[in-house]
């Protein structure tokens, strides 16, 4: 785990476990609130790609919640905040199978779990556990689903599933990314089956307005890479 300071906070960002699939993400603990933060999980996308003849191995759910219990025990939390998108759709806690809905109850009834909704969960189901809410503050930072622009307040959201893109000796390379403005993060997608867009694209730049600099920011073993992706001409 890797520490930075946001906003007189300091926050660790820990990374996919070593041999996880580049296209899934990281996590963020905040040891003052004993809190895992994550966002886009994204569970029964499978499932929901199913109903509409599109066949994906069944087993997402199951795969995003063990890694997920495996950043509980990595950071010993106590808390978890799910930042929206955490089923693909509202009934996708209808469809978990038995394993993953087992997996699930345990997590949430070990943890103080909130679920924060999202558009792809807005009437997420009390088949969940946890408690469900639109958007939180704590200690003084909000937490939502989707950067709010033109806030200036601090800030912890997901949504845009960032990825950072850079190409080296004629390969491309896509790693996910925290994006941060200041004061604000977006964090990137953790589920199995979510991909990402460039951390670089104008609508995560222009969500994240006002701000003098933006970057993405990675783990690289024991330290916090950060590659500029825009700043202002002022």
């Amino acid at each position: 785990m890797v520490p930075f300071s946001f906003c007189a906070q300091e926050l660790q960002l820990v990374p996919a476990p070593e041999g996880t699939p580049s296209g899934r993400g990281a996590a963020l603990y905040w040891p003052r609130e004993q809190a895992l933060l994550l966002a886009d999980l994204h569970l029964e996308k499978a499932s929901f790609y199913a109903r509409g003849g599109q066949m994906l191995p069944p087993y997402d759910s199951r795969e995003t919640l063990e890694r997920l219990a495996l950043a509980v025990r990595r950071t010993g939390a106590r808390r978890v905040f799910a930042l929206g998108d955490n089923f693909h759709d509202s009934k996708g806690t209808e469809r978990l199978e038995p394993h993953a809905a087992g997996m699930l109850g345990a997590l949430t009834r070990a943890l103080d779990w909130v679920w924060i909704t999202g558009n792809h969960d807005p009437h997420l189901g009390s088949e969940a556990g946890g408690t469900r809410v639109d958007e939180i503050v704590v200690d003084g930072i909000a937490l939502r689903h989707e950067a709010r622009p033109g806030t200036t307040e601090p800030e912890l959201s997901g949504h845009f599933h960032p990825r950072l893109i850079v190409h080296a000796r004629g390969r491309r390379i896509a790693r996910p990314c925290v994006v941060h403005s200041g004061n604000r993060l977006i964090l990137p997608a953790f589920g199995a089956l979510t991909g990402g867009m460039d951390a670089a694209d104008p609508a995560i730049l222009k969500a994240l307005q006002p701000a003098s600099q933006i970057d993405a920011l990675l783990a690289a073993k024991d330290q916090l890479l950060r590659y500029p992706l825009w700043r202002s001409a002022a």
